[in-house]
């Protein structure tokens, strides 16, 4: 395949002196190349031909960088984001892929001292955030190549477009610190420029025979609507959806390469689930007159990117023992699309022999645990199982409706009526026998099943993608794991499932609020104004302002306690009676004005108001 390199390469190690008033960035990887200097006082940015005179005033601190992420501005400071530590998890089309193992902010806030108390406190508030930021997770890069385009978007890339920067070929759906990158884009330092995009990245090489292939799976995040399981559901006004997963599949063989794209993504209404303290908080559709509008654009933008559409829509409906039969008639339906829509396919000399015309478009609630078990029981089928909600019954004629009028839109509704999900491999191994027939690897009637080394790593890469995706967005790994690694449910994976779904509840109602003000921060869906009426992101009105759950959940304790002591007591005076009753009624007046208003016992996000 035809390299899509830039005309300027990018920086691919760095030496970072920190000096007490400037950051200066050496390139150390052989070129030659002027350092960048960013100020700590006012973060302005300059060229210089070499690094400053150490002095015993001047004492630099000095390590290694491996990429510049970006920049961003507070309210009276600003802070460079940098990459301290790498690892190499394969390559991409030829191409090294590193991923983010470290980040650091580094602050260039001397000018706070001189700010209004009110903006070091509000400076203060932000910069936590950022220190949350520093943990975020699955993101990889590239100095070669650019990750945000699929293989066959790389292939179509123009002669021109092919020597642009990587930053300015970049689709900024999944660039994730395209925001970021804006100071630095203006200060014109392409060499510095390095796209980051969030996902999975994950790959292998499997014996067959005496060939040997090689197997790459990548997910992209979108960054529209990117943020935490239950503060990002839906779909926004403009059609951008939560939880937008772009999942690319590469097979390399006998100089062949094989690229098929799928996607995954929220239901696209307008709808939320706002978190109350409840295991399953009840779901709420928002503006019902503009779900035709909003799933239209949806659709339509994947048409405009993706080519024809193949919409599985299983809402309204928990999929779970789906057998061989039903299994087999759905694929009945959809074979007319994968065959016309196809797959890209690259010959020996990089020549396209085959192109993939349309995607197929998974539609589920959180698009996580069981999206991932069905993407693993059809590498181009996808199933989507919903769990065990009531959505309201919006879809059945509104959403069709708003569907029929866009080109190109393949509708396959399924259901299943068992809450357990149990696939067969099926469907996986008769897409991926296809392939490899197509290539001459397979014989006529040859099975991946005879080949275990080959089936067995398939699945384990499908089923770290899974926890990739699902920790991204919920916090967890993936639920039914087990079933992806090993075909069928254990002890052990219930038992697992159980504690991370525990842990999704505390994430969920005690964390994730926060977390998506670091996210909103980073991704400039909140753009920090000074002239902004603005509080502290901490801060809170009303009720609110003095709710604690662990306050709430100390009375009841202490109330419980002492009415248990008072209980105790009762046969020797009745008097103690009254108090356990007292006792009593305390702790249950405070569990019922918790549960009545648990939504302002919650950890909720306090920057970024979406209009849905």
């Amino acid at each position: 395949m035809e390299r899509a390199e830039s005309s300027q390469k990018l920086y691919t190690r760095m030496r970072l002196w920190e000096f007490p008033d400037e950051y200066v960035i050496e390139p150390i990887d052989g070129s030659s190349a002027s350092s960048l200097s960013i100020s700590r006082v006012d973060a302005s940015i300059n060229l210089i031909d070499g690094v400053p005179e150490c002095s015993s005033i001047r004492v630099p601190k000095i390590q290694t960088i491996f990429g510049v992420v970006g920049m961003l501005k507070l309210v009276a400071g600003s802070y460079l984001i940098v990459i301290t530590q790498r690892e190499c998890v394969g390559s991409y089309l030829g191409h090294p892929i590193f991923k983010v193992i470290s980040l650091k902010v580094l602050p260039c806030d001397h000018s706070v001292k001189n700010s209004p108390a009110e903006q070091k406190k509000l400076e203060n508030e932000f910069s936590q955030l950022l220190k949350i930021a520093e943990r975020t997770s699955g993101l990889y890069f590239s100095y070669d190549t650019n990750l945000t385009l699929s293989a066959q978007r790389l292939y179509d890339l123009g002669d021109e477009s092919k020597f642009l920067p990587l930053w300015r070929q970049a689709e900024p759906r999944f660039l994730w610190n395209n925001y970021m990158l804006e100071v630095l884009i203006d200060n014109k330092l392409d060499p510095y420029l390095l796209p980051v995009v969030q996902g999975s990245f994950h790959n292998f090489q499997a014996a067959i025979g005496k060939e040997i292939v090689d197997v790459t799976l990548i997910a992209r995040r979108c960054t529209r609507r990117n943020g935490t399981r239950m503060w990002r559901r839906g779909a926004d006004p403009e059609g951008y959806v939560a939880n937008f997963v772009e999942t690319e599949q590469i097979v390399q063989m006998n100089g062949f390469t094989s690229s098929f794209v799928l996607v995954r993504g929220s239901i696209p209404f307008l709808w939320e689930q706002i978190v109350d303290l409840t295991y399953k908080p009840k779901f709420e559709i928002v503006r019902p007159e503009e779900a035709p509008r909003v799933a239209e654009r949806h659709f339509l933008d994947l048409r405009k990117k993706y080519g024809s559409v193949l919409a599985v829509d299983l809402v309204n409906t928990v999929c779970g023992h789906v057998h061989f039969e039903r299994l087999a008639f759905l694929y009945d339906q959809i074979a007319y699309f994968l065959e016309k829509n196809g797959y890209l396919l690259l010959n020996e000399k990089g020549e396209k022999m085959k192109e993939q015309l349309g995607v197929v478009r998974t539609n589920c609630i959180d698009c996580l645990d069981r999206t991932n078990v069905t993407q693993v029981a059809n590498l181009c089928l996808v199933l989507t199982c919903c769990d065990n909600f009531n959505f309201p019954v919006l879809t059945s004629t509104d959403y069709l409706h708003s569907l029929s009028s866009v080109p190109s839109i393949w509708l396959v509704l399924h259901f299943c009526n068992h809450a357990n999900l149990s696939l067969p491999s099926m469907i996986v191994r008769k897409m991926l026998e296809l392939k490899l027939r197509r290539i001459g690897v397979f014989a006529a009637e040859e099975t991946i099943s005879s080949h275990p080394n080959l089936d067995e790593s398939f699945k384990i890469l499908w089923a770290n993608h899974g926890d990739d995706i699902s920790m991204q967005y919920s916090g967890t790994a993936a639920l039914k794991g087990d079933f992806v690694r090993f075909g069928q449910r254990r002890a052990q994976g219930i038992l697992k499932d159980g504690y991370n779904s525990l842990v999704r509840y505390y994430l969920n109602n005690f964390s994730d609020g926060t977390k998506q003000d670091a996210i909103d921060l980073l991704q400039g869906h909140y753009i920090v104004s000074v002239s902004r009426d603005m509080r502290p992101p901490s801060q809170a009105g009303g009720l609110e302002a003095i709710a604690s759950f662990p306050l709430a959940l100390c009375l009841v304790s202490i109330g419980l306690f002492f009415t248990t002591m008072s209980l105790r007591q009762v046969q020797y005076d009745l008097r103690h009676l009254f108090f356990s009753v007292l006792w009593a009624s305390i702790s249950v007046g405070v569990a019922a004005f918790v549960r009545a208003n648990g939504r302002i016992f919650c950890n909720r996000p306090r920057l970024h108001k979406p209009r849905c």
